[in-house]
């Protein structure tokens, strides 16, 4: 199953799938909470449930964990089940954020095991664009049993990034706008800069001007100053536009990428953690 799948593809398996398909609506605007919940109910794919950043995919801001904490795998289970998906289930999620929050519940999913999960290119708004049904009418979906088969490889913390800092065989990533990984300005956390060693590539640039996915070769070509065979680990300002970047670089043949999931706000949370600025 493709990592991004067009709104022809979604209105087919709509059709042949029926409720082994669980449309997933991730629309959120980070500092505005409520837009994106509001934005559902005024429309969307025909039978999505909507899955919210901060209440579904993310646990409660403490010491360390960054902004966007990942709850534990166990509680992301129950309430990925209460939403009715199950790990059978063919999940499609989708945004009208670049892919950004649906690039959150793709990782988050296949992090617990889970495979048959893609992004929708372009969103709600390609989906319109494309002539396809919206509704205003909010299912019911009935609870399931998420068993989860959690890949601990895929996530690391913050004691993990330290012991690979400067290490050969691996490669950090910075998804940030380059301001902020230059250390220019931080609109968002109380030190600017980045985790020495880690390069930049900003998150959008796996985008067209169009604001669909960059096809497979245009993402190799996008990745190609990073070593196909070493490990990639992957952060950002909290463990969501990261997102987007392990998704571009797993369609680009990348086989080794992590996530570093409490990223910038929590590393900088650590007072001896070391902070880097200017260009690597």
């Amino acid at each position: 199953m493709s990592y991004i799948v067009d709104s022809h593809w979604v209105k087919d398996q709509i059709e042949r799938l029926g409720e082994n398909l669980v449309l997933a609506d991730c629309r959120f605007v980070l500092g505005q909470s409520e837009s994106g919940r509001n934005a559902y109910a005024e429309s969307h794919l025909p039978g999505a449930i909507y899955v919210d950043l901060e209440k579904d995919l993310s646990a409660p801001v403490g010491e360390h964990g960054g902004r966007h904490p990942l709850p534990d795998p166990q509680l992301l289970a129950g309430r990925l089940g209460q939403l009715g998906i199950r790990s059978s289930s063919t999940v499609v999620a989708y945004d009208d954020q670049g892919g950004a929050m649906a690039s959150r519940l793709w990782w988050v999913l296949h992090y617990l095991g889970h495979d048959k999960v893609s992004v929708l290119n372009g969103g709600f708004a390609q989906w319109v664009k494309d002539g396809y049904e919206t509704t205003k009418v909010i299912p019911d979906p009935t609870p399931r049993t998420y068993v989860p088969q959690i890949r601990e490889g895929l996530l690391l913390h913050a004691e993990d990034v330290k012991a690979r800092l400067h290490r050969p065989g691996t490669i950090l990533v910075d998804s940030r706008e380059p301001k902020r990984y230059l250390g220019l300005e931080e609109p968002i956390d109380k030190a600017a800069g980045h985790i020495p060693g880690a390069v930049n590539l900003f998150w959008k640039e796996v985008l067209t001007t169009q604001g669909l996915w960059k096809n497979e070769e245009d993402l190799k070509g996008h990745f190609a100053q990073l070593p196909s065979d070493r490990e990639i680990v992957v952060y950002c300002g909290s463990g969501i536009t990261a997102c987007p970047n392990v998704l571009a670089l797993k369609s680009a043949g990348f086989a080794d990428v992590k996530l570093y999931a409490g990223s910038w706000s929590d590393w900088i949370s650590y007072s001896e953690n070391p902070i880097a600025t200017g260009s690597e």
